[in-house]
């Protein structure tokens, strides 16, 4: 089977959730092209676009919140969205592709990608099968009027929610957002430790800002910090993604007395030897972070869906919704400091995060490209 995956940089969950998809297509001996639609017609469009995202979200949160809200209130008017016009254009460039690019199933994991193939499908072009992963715990503004064979919703509870939106629920598959298998896999404290040389005489607590580095990170850093210092046995491990002017600020105040990586591929080793994860509520990250079992306190949501998403998961009692001062820290250090507390959180996160998400997709992908499949098998 030839799949082509199609996603963007506009925050690191849309990409993330995209290979973990290809990973297990191609551990499954599948050919696979991945590629940000926008590059087709225009490399420089493809970073502007995503540079325009990660600008708006770390240095103006609140105009994107506000950006949000009005696009959802768009979204229920009966006509189309400014986003279906808008990649109207890259929409031609990748029928050019498609015209001269052989693939059995196309899978997106990103709106403006899902609305190219909308576009494409309403011209009339002859499309493979298609898949859009929503990555997200909400159906966010626009996304309704994706047009796919199948529709991936985050989780089981969700697929009702898409539908009243305008999805038909014959394409909902309620198999949760994928990640790679890394993140599951078993392995002691101990060792994860010595892998990554780290001293194996301390407890770890991890913070997350995404690939972005965004939120009030040197806040909490600062908090944590003196905490650890105070424990004397538990040590701050800091991920700054992309945000490489954080990663110097905080080594510069820090040194050698915090860990800090930038942009890492350990994330899962570092998820499952932490005590804790402090992470921004991003769809993506939160759920490698349950996929890991790793209990976790979301901090400084992006206004919008990110909000959405943390809720959900401390509504299910999957984390913690945990402010950014010294009062709301120490009081979830406290709380996640009992045994039983971290226990319970880590089985609510075991019933209802799917671990295997990939691979169910990857199911449906085969089975929707056969030719005696039939889109009726989604309970």
């Amino acid at each position: 089977m030839e799949a082509l995956i199609l996603s963007m940089g506009t925050g690191g969950g849309h990409n993330a959730a995209a290979r973990a998809v290809k990973e297990e297509l191609e551990r499954r001996g599948h050919e696979t092209e991945f590629i940000n639609p926008y590059t087709l017609e225009s490399s420089f469009l493809a970073k502007f676009v995503d540079n325009a995202y990660i600008r708006t979200v770390t240095s103006t949160p609140r105009l994107f919140g506000l950006a949000y809200k009005i696009g959802d209130a768009v979204a229920k008017l009966p006509c189309r969205s400014p986003i279906y016009f808008a990649n109207r254009k890259p929409a031609k460039a990748l029928e050019k592709h498609l015209e001269e690019n052989h693939y059995d199933v196309i899978i997106t994991t990103h709106l403006f990608a899902g609305e190219m193939l909308t576009t494409l499908k309403d011209k009339g072009f002859n499309l493979p099968k298609t898949i859009f992963i929503a990555t997200d715990y909400t159906c966010i503004p626009f996304e309704a009027e994706v047009k796919t064979d199948a529709f991936i919703a985050p989780s089981k509870d969700h697929v009702s929610e898409f539908a009243r939106r305008g999805l038909p629920l014959q394409n909902m598959y309620g198999y949760g957002i994928p990640t790679s298998q890394k993140f599951s896999v078993k392995a002691s404290k101990e060792d994860l430790k010595k892998e990554l040389e780290l001293d194996p005489a301390y407890k770890y607590l991890l913070v997350c800002g995404g690939s972005m580095g965004a939120g009030k990170l040197k806040k909490i850093v600062r908090l944590l910090e003196e905490w650890c210092h105070q424990d004397g046995h538990t040590k701050l491990i800091v991920v700054c993604g992309n945000n490489n002017k954080l990663f110097e600020k905080l080594f510069a105040i820090y040194g050698n007395d915090i860990i800090l990586y930038r942009f890492t591929d350990k994330m899962p080793e570092l998820f499952r030897l932490s005590e804790v994860c402090f992470t921004k509520p991003g769809g993506l990250s939160s759920t490698e972070a349950a996929a890991a079992g790793i209990p976790i306190a979301h901090i400084t949501p992006i206004p919008g869906c990110e909000t959405i998403n943390m809720n959900y998961f401390s509504g299910q009692g999957m984390s913690l919704k945990v402010k950014p001062d010294k009062k709301s820290i120490y009081n979830a250090l406290e709380y996640l400091g009992d045994r039983q507390h971290r226990l319970d959180m880590i089985k609510r996160q075991q019933d209802i995060i799917n671990p295997h998400a990939a691979s169910d997709i990857c199911n449906l992908a085969e089975k929707l490209v056969s030719s005696d499949f039939a889109l009726t098998d989604n309970n």
